[in-house]
């Protein structure tokens, strides 16, 4: 009984961390942070021209500011490879020598008493892994908060409805204003700190999850 209840209990926690909340559009982690807008009052000059409405000549579109856009273009790319062989070998013999009483060795029905042991013992083992991801592509993220020293924190989110599921890419991180290029876009080798989520919902990617009691086989709960 004790063990059906544990493996009861197994079942039950895996079945309630299957019931983890799935991503959705416009998650308020992820929304745009729209910069305050102040009121400019019209200076009564007798002219048009309105000074704090005008843009330099000298100035950019690069963004700066709270609430401003970029576009992050993803050129990641990892490969990864590792490989280990080990093998170990221990031999031990011990030699009992005949045990002996007033000088004279100590026999059975004649037969002198002695031992021996050997042990031998052999390890093996051989072990590789190989890993490559490529992602490509852009996503446009806002400024969510401007630093001190003149770095953006960036974020933002894409979605994107593919017949009967969703894909969307997230992307969080820190950047310098002197890596953004002339046309207001920086590769994400340059965000620092990034965060990059690529992934999908809906039915293709539901039956490419493990149902409940599978997970529950293949975790480590299961003792066999």
């Amino acid at each position: 009984m004790r063990i059906l209840t544990l493996m009861l209990l197994g079942l039950l926690v895996s079945g309630c961390a299957s019931n983890q909340s799935r991503p959705m559009p416009d998650d308020p982690m992820y929304a745009p942070v729209l910069p305050e807008e102040r009121a400019q009052p019209v200076v009564p000059n007798g002219s048009l021209f309105q000074e704090q409405y005008a843009d330099s000549l000298y100035s950019d579109i690069k963004a700066r500011r709270l609430g401003d856009i970029i576009t992050v273009s993803l050129q990641e790319r990892t490969t990864a490879s590792k490989s280990a062989n080990t093998e170990t070998t221990k031999d031990s013999n011990v030699n009992l020598p005949t045990p002996q009483v007033l000088g004279r060795d100590v026999s059975i029905n004649g037969n002198p008493i002695s031992a021996s042991l050997n042990s031998n013992r052999e390890f093996s083992g051989d072990g590789s892994s190989d890993q490559s991801n490529q992602l490509n592509g852009e996503i446009t993220v806002t400024v969510i908060r401007t630093l001190s020293n003149g770095n953006l924190i960036v974020r933002g989110e894409k979605w994107m409805r593919i017949n009967t599921g969703d894909e969307y890419i997230r992307l969080t991180g820190m950047i310098r204003p002197q890596d953004i290029t002339a046309d207001n876009t920086i590769p994400s080798t340059r965000v620092a700190n990034a965060r990059i989520e690529y992934s999908g919902t809906g039915t293709l990617a539901q039956t490419q999850e493990q149902g409940w009691l599978t997970r529950f086989f293949n975790s480590s709960i299961w003792p066999f």
